[in-house]
């Protein structure tokens, strides 16, 4: 009953006529750059972020929570139009999505995307009600040296799955624990990394790193393959609804998808893409018409859109009750409380209470935006693709600028943002993951602390974290997942040296 009680005083929260307009301009905004081909949702929030920074707290992160699964809806549609994902997790929607498209279907497509985004994203709020109070309690046992272990077991957990491969995304999240080292040391005062750039003294801002890794990279990358603003398929409002039989197949797969989704947007460090794989997965395995996936099948197009928006919605799991990500963009949504001057953690939903269950009721307000306003829009969504995107990339650039010139009247965060996006675009090149180098500069500064204060406790004994039961299984869960993914390295490496070899072989014989 308290949680019905703290999600009716919620409810309350979010119907609040400011936190209700602020509610729609974020799942507005979020679905205008998520369809646009190569955005995403964390150069999304990026380039909202500078705007939350004159509001209130409650009315920001509802604005910003808006922006990440209105952006991770909005992807959908440039993946089943023109089979380029607007999101990472929408190139599994593209996958049955595009072919319903290519069969004169988009308009199923696209409704079906919208239906199974709704199912999941309620599954997913009612999964934050339940879950997070209690862990929030658990983590209330938590010490000093527990926290240090379950954030590094975040970032491992996070360049484990990394796409280009375990390695690099250690590499990337040890970039991320540099760069979040530079400006002053709180504990002692001193300058650390400035290389004598005054600028540098307060640090790098969080908003500078985003956009520039999210915002200016992405330009750079989708200029550079050339995605011309012309969708290939129009959406006919005759032939919007599925068949009858196609209705009956939706649930099945919307209440798969939202389970695997709940579950592994949960954990720390995760994200949408490996939920909507894994999901898709599955249903091509468990689901009646598994012989036809491939071909066009709306289960098909269902159940990623369902574990994608899912995994959103529990990706604040983490995010609010431990202070670890529980997946990239939510690394942005720990640095926009931190610049509130509130901090994500067990306290979180004691001190704030009203912020806490506002955000989580304005999931279900939000969702119900996203499918009042999508359906609708389809048509004005598939005008928008076929602008060229040479007149739209220029503008989010000059939008991206006016957002980090705004931090400091700073022209210095500008020129950093365009080299650090320059940056981005090369690590890209040579598959570096942006993503672990922002979780690493997020909550680098909070391991380090808790680092030295678990020292200072034990007076300098490395033993307390073997000794605290918390720290010694978490310790043990993070070298596992090292030792399996330097493994799997190995193993892919030596496979592929094979495969070469083999190759080679048979050419020489011919």
């Amino acid at each position: 009953m308290d949680i019905l009680a703290n999600f009716g005083q919620g409810l309350l929260t979010v119907l609040e006529p400011q936190n209700l307009l602020y509610c729609f301009i974020g799942v507005f905004l979020g679905t205008f750059i998520g369809v646009l081909p190569g955005i995403g949702s964390m150069a999304a929030i990026a380039m909202i972020l500078p705007l939350t920074f004159y509001l209130d707290p409650t009315p920001a992160l509802v604005m910003i929570a808006g922006v990440f699964y209105g952006a991770e809806y909005g992807g959908s549609t440039a993946s089943i139009l023109l089979n380029v994902p607007g999101t990472p997790a929408a190139s599994i929607t593209a996958i049955e999505g595009h072919q319903l498209a290519k069969k004169g279907r988009a308009g199923v497509a696209l409704f079906s995307t919208a239906t199974a985004s709704f199912g999941g994203g309620i599954i997913g709020m009612i999964v934050i009600a339940v879950l997070s109070p209690s862990l929030a309690q658990l983590a209330l046992a938590f010490g000093p040296a527990d926290y240090f272990a379950v954030i590094l077991l975040g970032l491992i957990a996070a360049s484990a799955v990394s796409n280009g491969g375990a390695l690099k995304g250690i590499a990337m999240v040890v970039t991320g624990l540099m760069l979040g080292t530079i400006g002053i040391d709180l504990t002692t005062g001193t300058l650390r990394f400035t290389m004598g750039i005054p600028e540098l003294r307060d640090g790098v801002h969080i908003v500078v790193i985003a956009m520039g890794l999210f915002g200016v990279s992405e330009v750079i990358a989708s200029i550079r393959t050339n995605i011309r603003g012309t969708a290939a398929q129009t959406v006919d409002y005759n032939d919007f609804y599925p068949t009858r039989a196609e209705w009956k197949s939706l649930p099945g797969p919307i209440l798969r998808g939202s389970s695997i989704g709940s579950f592994i947007g949960a954990l720390p460090g995760t994200g949408q893409t490996i939920a909507a794989a894994l999901a898709y997965a599955v249903e091509k395995r468990v689901s009646p018409q598994r012989k036809d996936f491939g071909t066009g099948v709306v289960a098909g197009v269902a159940v990623p859109e369902a574990a994608n928006n899912s995994a959103t919605q529990t990706a604040f799991i983490p995010t609010l009750t431990l202070g670890v990500p529980g997946s990239p963009p939510m690394a942005i949504v720990i640095g926009a409380l931190m610049i509130y001057g509130i901090t994500p953690g067990p306290r979180l939903l004691v001190d704030e209470p009203e912020m806490f269950w506002g955000l989580v009721a304005s999931f279900l307000v939000g969702n119900i935006l996203l499918l009042i306003l999508n359906v609708p829009l389809i048509g004005i969504w598939v005008r928008l693709l076929r602008i060229p995107y040479r007149y739209m990339y220029p503008t989010i650039v000059v939008l991206i600028c006016m957002g980090v010139y705004s931090l400091n009247n700073n022209v210095f965060d500008v020129w950093l943002t365009l080299v650090i996006g320059v940056i981005g675009y090369l690590m890209r090149l040579f598959r570096f993951e942006p993503a672990p180098l922002l979780l690493g500069f997020v909550l680098g500064p909070m391991m380090e602390e808790h680092l030295r204060r678990t020292m200072l406790l034990s007076r300098g004994d490395p033993m307390v974290f073997l000794e605290r039961p918390i720290s010694a299984t978490l310790l043990a869960i993070t070298a596992a997942i090292i030792v399996f993914a330097l493994y799997s390295t190995g193993r892919n490496r030596r496979r592929a040296r094979a495969a070469h070899r083999q190759a080679q072989q048979e050419g020489s014989k011919q």
